[in-house]
């Protein structure tokens, strides 16, 4: 049998965008500089900036509880807006997908 082929990450970003609240989606690499996005330049500025930092943090924070341990997704939610932030650690390379989207309906 022929193994399916791993799902590319422009196809991941357009099947995100196919969610009517969702507002924008950015892949960051371990330096906070974004791959690829669908936001307008000085948003995923902001946003690259942001979360970068704040996922440096979170690792160190849980990595001091139980060094074994690793961020797995964050959740940041406000009365406008919910992050969520889902890392990928790999051997030689670190990646962040960020989704955007409003929290008023369902994820």
């Amino acid at each position: 049998k022929k193994m399916p082929e791993p799902i590319g990450v422009d196809d991941v970003i357009r099947r995100l965008q196919t969610y009517k609240d969702i507002l924008g989606v950015i892949i960051l690499n371990a330096e906070g500089i974004a791959i690829k996005t669908t936001f307008e330049n000085e948003e995923t500025v902001q946003y690259a900036a942001l979360v970068s930092h704040f996922i440096v943090k979170t690792r160190s924070a849980i990595r001091k509880l139980d060094s074994d341990d690793d961020v797995s997704t964050v959740r940041i939610r406000s009365k406008k807006h919910e992050i969520i932030i889902a890392p990928e650690f790999g051997k030689n390379q670190e990646y962040y997908l960020v989704v955007v989207h409003s929290p008023s309906a369902a994820f």
